[in-house]
């Protein structure tokens, strides 16, 4: 499809499930010599760089193979469902026809974008209904996590971008401040553990408040939904936490008080988490601690997620 041509087929029938994935051009692609002249010689010579290479097929970036398999799967879903992914870049239309053009030449059935030339591309992030944020820029991510999307840096990883035939998309989520509010995770570092694991044990049968990520993972349940449970899966998610028991059994109710079934619960009781992210052959795991972001991608594609009092 030529690149100014924006495709006028429905993406999928009114009652049809929707994921919709946001992503930023240097989460996508590798951006990272524009982005150093921009850095150091400023936007004219950043603007004169692009356009003279316009022709010049980005490399893939972070983000891209994920992006990939997920796109992927529409070919399963058929009509019942659809994976979108749109392209929230600070490009201006014509510094951006690069990034475009590569989408295109990669494969990546990308129709919609918006280009803000020079502006934060978050306040686009709930326009296109977009489930999920993903960017190179930790400031457009606050920003975003800050207006209630749920929104992640994704972190430099010489894992992420290798070839990978399995179709299966698995996605890991840390607990306390991703997929739950942070209230707990206040407590502990206020408390210590023994308190934690007792104030936790006495809520056991109260569901944990929502975090930023509940409408992602929602999202996420409601395309599992559409494959019979005897089929072979082609989205995987795992729950990756710090927590152990007792305070497991709070995290198990909170989930199915939601009606969100997760595939895989790892309940580490403080352990280190990247070497079980590494077996879960994760696609992209998300974390709000930066310590464990850290360690996890050495083996697998990270989003940090700067929200909670371990950010503050």
């Amino acid at each position: 499809m030529p690149v100014d041509q924006i495709s006028t087929t429905p993406i999928a029938s009114a009652q049809a499930v929707r994921l919709i994935v946001a992503i930023s051009s240097r989460a996508l692609f590798d951006l990272s010599e524009s982005h150093r002249i921009f850095e150091t010689d400023g936007v004219q010579a950043y603007h004169e760089y692009q356009v003279a290479h316009e022709s010049e097929i980005l490399a893939p970036g972070v983000a891209f193979a994920l992006v990939r398999k997920l796109m992927n799967l529409n070919a399963s879903l058929g009509t019942r469902g659809r994976v979108e992914v749109i392209l929230l870049s600070r490009n201006s239309s014509d510094t951006g026809l690069r990034v475009l053009t590569s989408a295109h030449h990669h494969g990546l059935d990308i129709s919609r974008a918006a280009f803000t030339g020079g502006a934060s591309p978050y306040r686009y992030v709930g326009a296109f209904g977009a489930h999920l944020f993903l960017s190179a820029d930790p400031e457009d991510v606050r920003l975003a996590l800050a207006a209630g999307c749920a929104a992640a840096t994704v972190l430099p990883s010489s894992t992420a971008t290798s070839a990978d035939d399995d179709p299966q998309v698995r996605i890991a989520f840390d607990g306390d401040a991703v997929l739950f509010s942070d209230e707990a995770e206040r407590l502990y570092r206020e408390e210590g553990l023994d308190v934690f694991n007792q104030h936790e044990s006495a809520a056991a049968h109260e569901p944990l408040p929502d975090g930023p990520f509940k409408g992602f993972l929602v999202a996420i349940h409601q395309l599992q939904a559409l494959f019979p449970p005897e089929s072979a899966p082609f989205l995987r998610t795992a729950l990756v936490t710090a927590r152990g028991a007792p305070s497991h059994e709070r995290v198990i109710r909170t989930l199915r008080a939601w009606g969100i079934r997760i595939d895989e619960a790892l309940f580490l009781g403080g352990l280190s988490k990247a070497s079980f992210l590494n077996a879960f052959d994760a696609d992209i795991f998300f974390d709000d601690q930066t310590y464990h972001c850290e360690a996890a991608r050495v083996h697998v594609a990270t989003g940090h997620v700067p929200h909670g009092v371990a950010n503050m």
